[in-house]
């Protein structure tokens, strides 16, 4: 496997003092929690009749569990089984990459239609309100690809990952683009995974709930788009 490159190597990425920047922002990560906790409440309590709707649509369309539960990497390297609506058919892990290409003929019929409009996300509430993720902030890996990360990298591990950030609004046709290369998971390793933790870091530069609330409603845009 191809070893990723580090963003120290990069013209784009500023390098910040990391702990310094957490430091400071101690208020902000307990408001950041504790906004985390009561939305994604009132959102699980919200969108139950839409989560049961997706259940049984899913179910009806093809075999398999509702929901698709994967190991990512979280806060300070902890693992966790992250929470998905069920988009591609049974097994489909042991099918092919762990990165989807194009019209990857895994994905369910249900599957297309969930994925473009994000719904499929809609299960992580549950890992925002457990503590593995929050509204926003770094995109969680599996551990096949975190463990190329290099020091400077992993401290995009020392918050709680997210269900967006900058990298998904930025990247939100990555299926696309990796569908036009000839080594799909070498272009994700070595091109994209790189300029995803450059947007990472900036995003731990500017941290905040206001800056927390601004990315949800762009990604919120970016989705009716």
């Amino acid at each position: 496997m191809p070893e990723i490159k580090s963003y120290q190597n990069t013209k784009k990425t500023k390098l910040f003092d990391i702990e310094m920047i957490l430091d400071q922002k101690r208020g902000q990560l307990l408001l950041k929690r504790i906004f985390d906790i009561l939305i994604s409440f009132i959102g699980l309590v919200a969108l139950c009749p839409l989560l049961l709707i997706i259940a049984i649509i899913i179910k009806i369309d093809s075999m398999g569990p509702i929901f698709f539960k994967q190991v990512r990497v979280g806060k300070c390297g902890e693992e966790f089984k992250i929470y998905k609506f069920r988009t591609m058919i049974l097994d489909a892990e042991n099918k092919g990459m762990q990165i989807t290409v194009g019209k990857d003929k895994r994905i369910t019929k249900s599957g297309h239609i969930l994925r473009k409009t994000k719904l499929d996300e809609l299960p992580q509430l549950i890992n925002v309100f457990k503590g593995d993720m929050s509204f926003v902030g770094p995109r969680p890996e599996v551990p096949k690809y975190v463990a190329l990360y290099d020091n400077q990298q992993k401290n995009i591990l020392r918050v709680r990952p997210g269900i967006t950030d900058l990298a998904s609004i930025e990247y939100r046709d990555e299926n696309t683009l990796l569908a036009k290369s000839n080594d799909p998971e070498k272009t994700y390793i070595e091109e994209i995974m790189i300029k995803k933790i450059e947007l990472n870091i900036e995003y731990l530069s500017k941290m905040s709930v206001l800056y927390d609330i601004k990315l949800i409603l762009k990604t919120i845009l970016v989705i009716m788009k």
